[in-house]
C-alpha cells in the first residue's frame, strides 16, 4: 500500500528529518568535546577547593576500580583526571582558558591513583569549614595578614597524618575564633613545604606576621595542642577592684575601647578563667576583658547595681551609675563563642563617608573603603570589624577599595575573598605597592610613560592569583613602569577595543608599542619580562629580517633561532628559558625567535615541522645553507647554552707538559687552567662553560686546558685530585705562584668576577710596594 505526498508536504518532512539529524550530530559533538569545567561539573569561577571537591566526587564514582565491567572506565577517568590536573594549576588553567587543549602538554593527567587513595587520602580537610587549605599562592598572604595561624603540613600518603586528622578537626572547632587553623598538602605543594623547612609529616607550625615560625614538638592530643596554641594567643584578663576600676574604664573609653566584665558572686556561675582568657584572645585589640569578685568588692558591685553573678559589655561612653545603665549589654550565655558573636554584632560599624566629604577625607589619609548599594552588607560578617585594629600599624582607616592618600586618583579595588585574612593581606600589600585600578577616565591609551596593564575578570581564579604578584613587581619597578588593572566585566568596551579574549591578559604599553606577557604568574618572571623589554636579549625576527640577519650573516657571526607558535605549551615553557639563555650569551651568539603562527608559510618553507624548533646557524661557509637542530630532552637555559657554546671554535689553548711549564709556570701572563679527563661527565658539561670563560677574559688572562688522562704526571705535580679542577696562576713582577689558586665555581661569570677581584688586589698590592720603595 502506498501513500502519496504532495511536494510541499515532502519538503516539510525532509526538513524535519534533517533537523533531527543535525540536532543528534551536534549532541554527539558536544558530548565528545566537553570542556574541562563541564567535565568536573564546576563553573569557570570555581575555587581550588571547589575543583578538588568536584573531582573527588567524580573520582569515587567513575574510578575503574569501582567499574571493572565498563570497558570505557579507564578512558573516561583519564578525561576527568586530565581536567583536574589542568584546572588545579593556575598557570595551566590560564593557558587552557586562552588556547584550549592545544595549549597544553599531551601527557597531562595520564596517571592516576587507586580508588582507596581518592577515598581516604585525597583532600583530607576540604570538607572542614574551620580548616583552611592553603596553596602556594595563598600562604604568604594568609600568614602575613597579622592574624595568628597554626598550620598542619601533611602528605596524603602519610599514616601519621591520617591518625592526626580527627584530632586536628576537633582542635580546629575548639579554637575557632581564637586563631586560624590551616593545612598545606605537601603532595601538591612540595616547593612551598621545602621553602618552609618541612622535612617530615605531619609538621605543625605557628605563624604570625613579624615573628619567626614556631614548630610544635608535643604530643598530638587535643588538650596539648590547645595549651600550645594558647601560649601564642595575646590575651590579658584584668582583675578589677576599687583601686583600679575607674581609671581602667576611663582610660579604655578615651581610646574608644569598651570592657567585657564578668561579675562573680556566691551562688551563681560566672565565666571561668579559661573562658575569660579565650574571650580576651578573640577580642584582642577590640574589647578589654576583666572580672570582679563581688564577695570582696561588695560595695563596688552594689554601686553598679550588680547583685548576682552576671556578665556585661560596657561600650565606650556607657553610663556606669546604678540609676541609668545606658548602652550596657547584659549577656546571659556562658559560652565564649556566643558571647563573642553578640559583642561583635554590637561593635560600631565602619564610618560612613558622604559624597560631599569623600575627596577631602581621602586626600589626607589612607583608607580601606567598602562600597555598598542599598542595604549595608558590612554587618553580615562581624569579623571584618577587626580590620581597624589589625590595620592600625599601616595607618589605614577601614571605612573594599584602598585609597593611597592621593585623593580619588590612586586607588585599588579588592577582588579576593571577603574574609578577614584576605582583606588584611590585600590592604597591607596595596597601600605599599603601586597598582592602580583603571577605567575609561584614567586608561593610559596615549600616555607617554610606559604602563603594564592587567586585563582581568574578578571571577577568574588565575586573575586573582596574579594580582599579589603584580603588587610585588610594582614595588621593584617604581619610577620606571606604572602598573594598572582593568576589570573587563565592568569595562567591556575597552577590553574589546584591545581584542582581549582570555583572562588574565597582561600587556605592556610603551607609547605605540604593545607587548603581551605570556609567562608564569610570578613577580620574578614579570620583572624578567620587563627587563627583557627594556634591554631585549632575543630579537623578534620576521621573514625579511631572518633573511637579512641570519641567512646573510657575516662570516664570523652565529645565530640560535627558536621557531615557535604562541598556542604551543612547550613553546610557552621554553620562552622564559630562551630569554634567560640569551642574556648569558650576549656578545657571543645572536639569539632570535620567529612566530610561526604569524609567519606560517615562511616556517613551512624553512621545513619547520614541529614546535618549538631550535636551530643553530654556525659561522658562514661556502657550503650550502647549513644549521644544526636541537634534539636534546632538556630545554632549560643552562642545557641550551651548553649546546650552543659547543659549536663555537675553541678559545682556550690545549697545553702539554712542556707548554704548561713554559707558558703557565715560567711565562709572564696570568693563566686560568682547566684540568680535566675526557671520560669525566662533569668535565664534558663544564667544557663549553670554560670556553665561555676564555672569551670573557680574553686580553687580560689566558685560558688553557690540560688532559689529565694523557698527562697524568703533570696533573699530579699540580696537586689535582678531582676532575674538573680549575686553577688560577697569577703573574706578579717576575714571581709566579707555581701551585696556583683553586677556584670552586663552575660558572663563567662567577669565575670571571673572582679573577678580576684577584687581579685588582694584585695591582693594589703592587702599588703599595712601589710607594714603600
Amino acid at each position: 500500500m502506498g501513500v502519496w505526498l504532495n511536494k510541499d508536504d515532502y519538503l516539510r518532512d525532509l526538513k524535519r528529518v534533517m533537523l533531527c539529524f543535525l540536532i543528534v550530530y551536534m549532541a554527539i559533538l558536544v558530548g565528545t568535546d566537553q570542556d574541562f569545567y563541564s567535565l568536573l561539573g564546576v563553573s569557570k569561577t570555581a575555587s581550588s577547593r571547589e575543583i578538588r571537591q568536584a573531582f573527588k566526587k567524580l573520582a569515587l564514582k567513575l574510578h575503574p576500580d569501582k567499574n571493572p565491567n565498563n570497558p570505557d572506565a579507564h578512558s573516561d577517568f583519564l578525561k576527568i583526571n586530565r581536567a583536574y590536573e589542568v584546572l588545579k594549576d593556575e598557570d595551566l588553567r590560564k593557558k587552557y582558558d586562552k588556547y584550549g587543549e592545544k595549549g597544553l602538554a599531551d601527557n597531562q593527567g595520564g596517571q592516576y591513583e587507586s580508588w582507596n587513595y581518592y577515598r581516604y587520602d585525597f583532600g583530607i580537610y576540604d570538607d572542614d569549614p574551620e580548616i583552611i587549605t592553603l596553596d602556594r599562592r595563598e600562604f604568604d598572604a594568609a600568614v602575613n595578614s597579622g592574624e595568628l595561624w597554626f598550620v598542619n603540613f601533611y602528605s596524603p600518603g602519610c599514616s601519621h597524618c591520617h591518625d592526626l586528622a580527627p584530632t586536628w578537626r576537633d582542635f580546629a572547632k575548639e579554637v575557632d575564633g581564637l586563631l586560624r587553623i590551616g593545612a598545606v598538602n605537601c603532595g601538591d605543594d612540595r616547593m612551598l613545604c621545602r621553602m618552609k623547612g618541612v622535612n617530615s609529616y605531619p609538621s605543625l607550625f605557628i605563624f604570625r606576621s613579624g615573628m619567626a615560625a614556631v614548630k610544635y614538638h608535643g604530643d598530638r592530643s587535643k588538650e596539648s595542642l590547645v595549651n600550645f596554641a594558647m601560649q601564642h594567643v595575646r590575651s590579658t584578663v584584668t582583675e578589677l577592684w576599687t583601686g583600679n576600676f575607674v581609671n581602667s574604664i576611663q582610660t579604655a573609653f578615651a581610646a574608644g575601647i569598651g570592657w567585657l566584665i564578668t561579675f562573680c558572686s556566691k551562688g551563681r556561675d560566672c565565666l571561668t578563667s579559661q573562658t575569660r582568657l579565650r574571650l580576651s584572645g578573640m577580642l584582642d585589640g577590640l574589647v578589654n576583658v576583666g572580672w570582679m569578685d563581688c564577695a570582696t568588692q561588695d560595695n563596688l558591685c552594689k554601686s553598679l547595681d550588680i547583685t548576682t553573678s552576671t556578665t556585661a559589655y560596657f561600650p565606650p561612653g556607657a553610663t556606669l551609675n546604678n540609676k541609668e545603665k545606658s548602652g550596657i549589654l547584659f549577656l546571659n550565655s556562658l559560652d565564649a563563642k556566643e558571647i563573642y558573636l553578640e559583642i561583635m554584632h554590637n561593635l560600631p560599624d565602619f564610618e560612613l563617608l558622604s559624597a560631599n566629604t569623600l575627596e577631602d577625607r581621602l586626600a589626607h589619609h589612607r583608607w580601606l573603603l567598602f562600597f555598598h548599594f542599598g542595604k549595608n552588607e558590612n554587618s553580615n560578617d562581624p569579623e571584618l570589624k577587626k580590620l581597624k585594629t589589625l590595620l592600625k600599624n599601616e595607618h589605614i582607616q577601614p571605612c573594599l577599595a584602598v585609597f593611597k592618600g592621593q585623593g580619588t586618583k590612586e586607588f585599588e579595588i579588592h577582588h579576593g575573598k571577603k574574609i578577614l585574612y584576605d582583606i588584611l593581606a590585600f590592604a597591607k600589600e596595596s597601600v605599599n605597592s603601586h597598582v592602580t585600578t583603571l577605567g575609561p577616565q584614567n586608561f593610559p591609551a596615549n600616555d607617554k610613560e610606559p604602563w603594564l596593564v592587567d586585563f582581568f575578570a574578578p571571577w577568574c581564579p588565575p586573575c586573582r592569583a596574579l594580582l599579589p604578584e603584580l603588587r610585588k613587581a610594582s614595588k621593584h619597578l617604581y619610577g620606571q613602569l606604572k602598573f594598572g588593572t582593568l576589570d573587563c566585566t565592568v569595562h567591556e568596551g575597552l577590553c574589546n577595543m584591545y581584542n582581549i579574549q582570555a583572562y588574565p591578559t597582561t600587556v605592556v604599553f610603551n607609547q605605540s608599542n604593545i607587548h603581551e606577557y605570556e609567562g608564569h604568574h610570578s613577580a620574578e618572571q614579570i620583572l624578567e619580562f620587563v627587563e627583557d623589554l627594556m634591554n631585549p636579549s632575543v630579537i623578534s625576527l620576521t621573514p625579511t629580517t631572518f633573511n637579512e640577519l641570519v641567512k646573510q650573516r657575516k662570516h664570523d657571526e652565529v645565530w640560535m633561532v627558536d621557531f615557535y607558535s604562541p598556542w604551543c605549551h612547550p613553546c610557552q615553557v621554553l620562552m622564559p628559558e630562551w630569554k634567560r639563555m640569551a642574556r648569558t650569551l650576549t656578545g657571543l651568539i645572536n639569539v632570535g625567535s620567529i612566530n610561526c603562527q604569524q609567519y606560517h608559510s615562511f616556517c613551512s618553507q624553512e621545513n619547520v615541522r614541529r614546535y618549538p624548533e631550535i636551530r643553530f646557524f654556525p659561522p658562514k661557509s661556502n657550503k650550502a645553507y647549513q644549521y644544526h637542530s636541537y634534539n636534546g630532552w632538556n630545554r632549560d637555559a643552562y642545557s641550551l647554552r651548553i649546546w650552543g657554546l659547543g659549536f663555537l671554535p675553541q678559545a682556550s689553548i690545549d697545553l702539554t707538559p712542556q707548554t704548561f711549564n713554559e707558558k703557565v709556570l715560567q711565562g709572564k701572563n696570568h693563566w686560568v687552567v682547566d684540568f680535566y679527563a675526557p671520560w669525566c661527565g662533569p668535565c664534558q658539561n663544564f667544557a663549553p662553560e670554560f670556553e665561555l670563560l676564555a672569551r670573557m677574559i680574553k686580553g687580560k688572562v689566558k685560558a688553557g686546558k690540560v688532559d689529565c688522562q694523557a698527562y697524568a704526571q703533570t696533573c699530579q705535580k699540580a696537586g689535582i685530585r678531582a676532575y674538573p679542577t680549575v686553577k688560577f696562576y697569577p703573574y706578579e713582577r717576575a714571581k709566579r705562584n707555581t701551585w696556583g689558586e683553586e677556584i670552586d665555581s663552575r660558572d663563567a661569570k662567577e669565575i670571571t668576577t673572582l679573577i678580576y677581584e684577584k687581579l685588582e688586589n694584585l695591582q693594589n698590592h703592587g702599588k703599595r710596594n712601589k710607594d714603600e720603595l
